[in-house]
């Protein structure tokens, strides 16, 4: 049972983030030719998201805390956090006055920023499209790692966050 509730934990997570990522790869991949100043401006930002997204974001903070805070909630079972479990791996729920803030905060950001990149034209929206799809990977196998490393006993050390 506790191998089922992390994996949903897990799992869910991976679910939202892939889907993210199938819909904008196609986005990403609509550029069309590009200048060698846009070229130089995409390979920026790509080397600032898988810096700033993939590595500082997911790495180093995320994806830890999703693989402790699903691996914590299978030991501690409750079954509304059971049954929103990606939410609570996420610490969308039951976590720390300011992990709450912080989350729901980057959750509402991320809302607008993806409302307001949809404006953006071609080619631009497909270079930070890029960027994007290439953190949400490395945010996706940062997970994985985290999670087959917890498999053969080494879980994340890392502050749960909870209340």
């Amino acid at each position: 049972m506790r191998a089922f509730i992390a994996g949903w934990a897990i799992l869910g997570v991976l679910v939202l983030l892939g889907k993210a990522v199938w819909q904008l790869v196609p986005l990403a991949l609509e550029t069309g030719p590009l200048s060698p100043g846009q070229v130089a401006l995409g390979v920026g930002w790509i080397g600032f998201m898988l810096y700033a997204e993939g590595y500082r974001g997911f790495q180093k903070a995320f994806s830890p805390r999703v693989v402790a805070r699903a691996l914590h909630l299978s030991r501690n079972p409750h079954w509304i956090h059971v049954l929103l479990a990606p939410a609570y791996a996420m610490g969308l729920i039951h976590a720390a006055p300011r992990r709450l803030v912080v989350s729901w905060l980057l959750l509402v950001a991320l809302a607008a920023i993806v409302l307001l990149v949809r404006k953006v034209p071609q080619p631009y929206r497909g270079i930070i499209d890029a960027g994007v799809v290439l953190g949400l990977a490395w945010g996706i196998g940062s997970i994985l790692c985290f999670a087959v490393r917890a498999l053969f006993g080494r879980a994340p050390r890392i502050d749960l966050d909870l209340p």
